[in-house]
């Protein structure tokens, strides 16, 4: 059984961060046989000794892995951590070490600190708080989209990992595109104008060839004029950009192609605000979500030269 319940409404439909991946279209899977693989692998809560805990959480009714409306699916990998700072194992560490120090009159060597620092863990353990969290999925098999709510590489790749280990041999790719982003970005910014269907915000990071950890940031600013043009004339590419899609969503778009701070717009939420109950609720977020990113995919995709050709 799934360790703990469904999250919010709002926590669960209105995706903030994208990361992208095509599936292929010979993927032979649907939501029951898909259900059945998650069913095996549910999430369970830490053990004592456990410093972590993966698996798959129902993301609305009990039972049930994949909710699927229409011909979407959500899925959701739940994670329970146990919350151990290393300066509470540290402490506790250097006064048991001290205490051997006191009453046997020799200091304590590198490996005993090594095992006094491991024996110690172990009894904090049981009695550490645990965190839990979720990554949503949403996957549409018929159009080849898997799309994750994830905020960070390592949410990613774990909930990859994950479903990989439920179905191996799982057709899936990152999504790649003709034009790096980069450069497509740094020549929107040359030209004053996004491409058709896309304007460009007040927030955009650009960097230098080297040093690699040098940046400019511009936030809440106008990005026309002279300026922008120095820089880029000068070597130096987007690396972040903002941008509204048909004045329906806005989000900040990356030269790794990832999509951040996704923010739906008023003339979607007010789409979304008939519904009878939580149920129905949760079924219109989740559809009007869903609809409106693969529109804004289906505008993307072209504006960065296409999809590139996988090998």
């Amino acid at each position: 059984m799934p360790a703990f319940s469904t999250p919010t409404i709002a926590a669960a439909m209105w995706f903030r961060n994208l990361r992208l991946y095509r599936l292929s279209p010979a993927w032979d899977m649907d939501a029951p046989r898909l259900n059945a693989l998650l069913a095996d692998h549910p999430l369970a809560r830490c053990g004592s000794q456990d410093m972590v805990s993966r698996g798959w959480v129902y993301p609305r009714y009990e039972g049930e892995f994949v909710h699927a409306v229409n011909r979407c699916w959500l899925i959701a990998l739940g994670v329970e951590q146990k919350l151990l700072p290393a300066a509470v194992v540290r402490e506790a560490t250097n006064e048991r070490a001290a205490t051997i120090e006191a009453e046997q009159g020799r200091k304590v060597g590198r490996k005993e600190m090594r095992d006094l620092r491991e024996h110690v863990t172990q009894e904090l353990l049981p009695r550490a708080f645990t965190r839990r969290r979720t990554t949503w999925g949403w996957l549409d098999p018929v159009s080849g989209w898997l799309v994750l709510d994830a905020g960070s590489d390592s949410k990613a790749e774990e909930f990859i990992e994950a479903l990989l280990k439920c179905a191996p041999g799982m057709p899936l790719r990152p999504l790649q595109t003709q034009v790096s982003p980069g450069t497509a970005m740094t020549e929107w910014l040359a030209a004053g104008e996004g491409p058709a269907g896309f304007g460009i915000d007040d927030e955009l990071e650009l960097r230098p060839p080297t040093p690699a950890n040098a940046a400019i940031r511009y936030v809440h600013l106008g990005l026309e004029g002279e300026e922008i043009r120095a820089h880029i004339a000068a070597g130096k590419t987007a690396t972040k950009l903002g941008l509204t899609w048909s004045d329906r969503v806005s989000f900040v778009l990356t030269d790794k192609l990832q999509v951040k701070r996704l923010g739906f717009l008023d003339i979607i939420r007010e789409q979304a605000a008939d519904a009878q109950n939580a149920d129905e609720q949760f079924d219109i977020d989740f559809t009007l979500m869903s609809g409106e990113v693969a529109r804004l995919l289906g505008d993307l995709v072209p504006a960065l030269g296409g999809e590139a050709q996988s090998d």
